[in-house]
């Protein structure tokens, strides 16, 4: 039914947890996973959870957002790799997570977005609503909502 599955991640727990749960379903579906993270753009350094809040340079946030998007695609490698599970794995810095997870699910051509209910929280999830809700509400391929 699934041959490619969208598994979006910010690197929070609930996050981590619809990793898990998605790489297992995949699995039982016979599909691959695509791991996706998109962190804030430059313009959105205010909201960051995960870049501190400084005076930076472009090149300075580059290194640091490809730092974040390394380290939480490398969770979803690794929980891929030992279920035998194909993956793939990609991050684009995006004002708008939301699109950017919509967009990368068009391109890569996959066939269900398997995400968490919720994952950013603080003064980011108020200035940035629920990304999850957004992607519901965009997307014209289905999405399964792990709570």
């Amino acid at each position: 039914m699934f041959k490619k599955i969208l598994l979006p991640t910010d690197g929070s727990q609930l996050s981590r947890k619809a990793v898990k749960k998605g790489v297992t379903f995949a699995k039982s579906m016979g599909a691959g996973v695509i791991g996706f993270f998109s962190p804030a753009d430059f313009q959105n350094l205010l909201y960051s959870d995960y870049i501190p809040l400084s005076l930076m340079s472009q090149d300075e946030f580059d290194a640091n957002a490809t730092k974040a998007a390394e380290r939480h695609l490398a969770f979803v490698a690794k929980t891929a790799k030992s279920a035998g599970v194909p993956y793939k794995g990609y991050f684009v810095a995006s004002a708008a997570p939301w699109e950017a997870i919509v967009e990368a699910a068009k391109k890569s051509k996959c066939d269900l977005i398997f995400m968490a209910s919720h994952g950013r929280t603080g003064l980011s999830a108020l200035m940035l609503g629920s990304q999850t809700a957004k992607v519901l509400a965009h997307s014209k391929i289905p999405v399964l909502i792990y709570r």
